[in-house]
Parts: structure tokens; C-alpha cells; sequence
């Protein structure tokens, strides 16, 4: 008996293979989603039993929750799980086409770019311009910052160690240029900034819900599209050009999907740090090396550690709303070094 379940339409333009075990984790990571999402909504500064919060999921409650449940924590719960699995899936596209385990949007610089966006528009444009279109300014200045790093890695094509070092010089130019602007700024202006680096989703609504969903809704499915490339680029460039694959094509490609993924998290809930680094390991550990089956799994956990630390920040330390970015950022930190350690001598 078979331990594969093959995925292919007729044509065979795509076509995977995900064990079978891979389908149960990713069934028991569902059901792990489910219960943080319910405890997400009951708990908080008023305490709502759980069963009351399924009723009015379900429509069948009484409606004396709706404030607290339609408008402050239920789109809080769900644009946390989109962002999640949105830096999840990014962070695993880049370490398979880098074949670094350190890869990672916000170490490579793409969550650097959208944060110099971000904080250029808080700084410059706020006043004349609707904070609605601070969005679209991260994303734009992810694509731009890729875009650069990209063409100073470019030598005849792209290798993963050029991208990655390049990447990571950037990421620290971005930094710096965003530091300096803020240290310019007023304080009130500083402090919104901040707090945006940080990363959080206070203060979520619909509006970020649905315009968060479409991305990851679009590509998250073309990262599926894409895994045979990366299981092959995994082999080495030699070995997939030798197969017939299409390198630097199918680099470009994934890189516009993760920075697509990275540029729609950090737009919508500020620069949340070392999601993209941690759930891929994490998923790996339990679903194995083949990518059909890690996007998926990738997904689930990235937005299982996001809404886990915004549910510890929001709650933990009452009446104080601490940013998200705070806890992913202890753990993510200790984390990095570790990998660190760990690939010292390779």
C-alpha cells in the first residue's frame, strides 16, 4: 500500500506527491488551529466561555457579544493566522531556493524594504496622505528592495550564496535608513513608527481581513504550483539544469511569490520578526523535506506561533496591549543563534 497521495490534473502541468502521514499532521495542526482560535475569542480583559463563543459562530447566541466578539477579536484572531501563514510559506520558499537554513524575509532584507516604506510614509506622508495607503507603500518598497537585491546578485544568473549575501548587507542598509528616520521624526510619529516595527495586529478590522485573505489565497497555492522546481533546485543548479529545469526563471518566480507573502504580512500587521525563520524548521521536523507537503504544514504552524504571541501579548499582561513582535522576536532571536551554533562548520 502506497504511503503517497498523488495530486496531478491531466495535463500534467502540475503534479505532487504528499505522504500520507503529512495529511495528519497537517489534520492535527487544523484541529490545534481550531482550539487556539476558540481559546483566542474567549479570553481577554472579559472572559467568554467557550461554548458561548461557538454558539455565536454558529448563529445561535444571544448577540450580547457580538461587539466584542465580530469587531475586537474575532478579525484580530483571523488576520494573525493569515499573516502567519503568509511569513511561513515566504520563509520556506526563500530557504529552498537559498538552500540556507537561515534564510529567512526578514533576515534577506524584504521585510527590511517594507519597513523603510512604512516608516517613510508614517514620517512624510501621514499628514496629507489616508493611512490607508501605508499598505501599498510596504508592499512597493518589498518589491523595490528585492528588486536591487536581486540585480547586485545577478552574474550571470543568481546564485543562492550571492543572493543571500547581498540580501543580508541590504537588510542592514535598510535598517539603518529606517533608524535614521525615525531618530528625525517627531515623537509622536516615532512612537507610531515603533510600534508598527514591532509588529502587531492591534486594531485589526475586516477591511485587512479580506484584502490579507486575497493574497494569501492567491499565492500560497502558487508556491504549490512551483514545488517540483524546488525540489529540484534543492539537488543543486548543475543537477536541475541538468534535469531541464529552468533556474533562474523558476528563482525569479518564487522570489516574486515570497515577497508577495513577506510585503502583504508586514503591510498589514508591521514587521512581525523570525516567523519566516522558525515554521519552516518546525515543519520540516515533522513533515519531511518534500515541499507539497511543507507549504501546507509551513502555513498552519506560521499562523499558529503569530496568533499564539498575540494572544500571550494581548493577554498576559493586562490592561497593557503588548505587540506581537515582542514574543516572536524572544523566541525567534535564541532560535537564530542556535542555527547559528548548529551550522558553524558548514
Amino acid at each position: 500500500m502506497s504511503k503517497y497521495i498523488s495530486v496531478r490534473i491531466k495535463s500534467g502541468l502540475f503534479s505532487f506527491l504528499i505522504e500520507k502521514k503529512t495529511v495528519v499532521i497537517f489534520g492535527t495542526l487544523l484541529l490545534l488551529s481550531f482550539l487556539l482560535f476558540i481559546a483566542g475569542l474567549s479570553i481577554g480583559s472579559t472572559w467568554l466561555h467557550p461554548m458561548a463563543v461557538i454558539k455565536h459562530l454558529l448563529g445561535m447566541g444571544t448577540g450580547e457579544y457580538t461587539f466584542i466578539i465580530d469587531t475586537l477579536r474575532l478579525p484580530r484572531m483571523v488576520l494573525s493566522l493569515l499573516v502567519g501563514a503568509a511569513l511561513g510559506v515566504s520563509g520556506l520558499i526563500l530557504q529552498g531556493i537559498v538552500r540556507n537554513p537561515l534564510a529567512s524575509p526578514d533576515i534577506i532584507g524584504i521585510t527590511g524594504g517594507a519597513s523603510v516604506a512604512a516608516v517613510v510614509f508614517i514620517t512624510y506622508f501621514s499628514g496629507s496622505l489616508n493611512i490607508k495607503w501605508l499598505p501599498f507603500a510596504a508592499i512597493i518598497g518589498a518589491g523595490v528592495v528585492t528588486l536591487i537585491i536581486y540585480v547586485l546578485a545577478w552574474k550571470k544568473g543568481v546564485t543562492p550564496v550571492r543572493l543571500v549575501l547581498v540580501g543580508i548587507g541590504v537588510a542592514a542598509t535598510m535598517s539603518a535608513f529606517t533608524t535614521m528616520m525615525i531618530v528625525l521624526s517627531s515623537t509622536a510619529l516615532a512612537s507610531q513608527a515603533y510600534i508598527w516595527l514591532t509588529g502587531s495586529v492591534y486594531g485589526a478590522n475586516w477591511e485587512n481581513v479580506n484584502a490579507m485573505l486575497s493574497w494569501v489565497l492567491v499565492f500560497v497555492p502558487l508556491a504549490l504550483f512551483f514545488s517540483r522546481a524546488v525540489n529540484v533546485q534543492e539537488l543543486g543548479d548543475d543537477v536541475a539544469v541538468g534535469l531541464g529545469a529552468r533556474v533562474q526563471l523558476q528563482r525569479f518566480g518564487l522570489l516574486l511569490i515570497s515577497v508577495a507573502l513577506a510585503g502583504s504580512a508586514v503591510a498589514y500587521a508591521g514587521g512581525i520578526g523570525f516567523v519566516g525563520l522558525i515554521a519552516p524548521h518546525i515543519s520540516r521536523k515533522l513533515a519531511g523535506r518534500s515541499f507539497a507537503g511543507l507549504v501546507p504544514v509551513t502555513a498552519i504552524i506560521g499562523g499558529l506561533i503569530v496568533s499564539s504571541a498575540d494572544v500571550i501579548a494581548r493577554t498576559a499582561f493586562l490592561p497593557l496591549d503588548i505587540p506581537a513582535g515582542v514574543f516572536t522576536a524572544g523566541i525567534g532571536a535564541p532560535f537564530f543563534i542556535y542555527l547559528l551554533y548548529k551550522n558553524r562548520n558548514k
